[in-house]
């Protein structure tokens, strides 16, 4: 997988949002899906996130992923400099546990959507797994792997479930 080219880039707004956003991480690698991890900014480095905005399409990224926490417009502003479906993961770094991030995240004017997962490495697992099923509408090898990992989960919480005797 390393070899192969990026279809998914997961960006972050500071690398002291990384253990929130390894989940997603994980999970795609988990799946075989080839990704790139950034840190950019909204803030402190807008050329740069707009720039790679700007440029993920034409270098074969299919769907971006941005985790950020506080006023968290790192996924508005992906989304607004480019047309790939953009995924927003609220890290809750601030005082407000989140909801800050929660609110700039899901709250995009019209025209400019952003899919908001949960607060959280929850939420960067789910947008791995909602990156997957984007990708998996057009490649089956995709979809049969999407479609493996939901019957092992269904197979676990079976076997959880048995193990309490109910």
């Amino acid at each position: 997988m390393s070899g192969e080219k990026p279809l998914v880039g997961v960006v972050m707004g500071s690398a002291s949002d990384r253990d929130v956003m390894l989940p997603c991480v994980q999970t795609l690698q988990d799946l075989e899906i080839p990704c790139e991890v950034k840190i950019l900014s909204a803030h402190r480095t807008p050329q740069r996130a707009q720039e790679y905005a700007m440029g993920a399409a034409g270098r074969g990224l299919r769907v971006l992923i941005a985790g950020a926490g506080w006023a968290a417009h790192l996924a508005g502003a992906l989304a607004a400099n480019s047309l790939l479906p953009v995924i927003g993961v609220p890290i809750d770094s601030s005082p407000l546990k989140g909801l800050d991030a929660l609110l700039a995240t899901v709250q995009m004017p019209p025209g400019v959507p952003v899919a908001t997962m949960a607060i959280g490495g929850g939420g960067a697992k789910n947008a791995a797994l909602f990156a997957v099923q984007i990708l998996a509408l057009q490649d089956s090898e995709t979809s049969r792997r999407f479609m493996e990992y939901r019957r092992e989960m269904t197979a676990a919480a079976e076997r959880n479930e048995d193990r309490w005797g109910l």
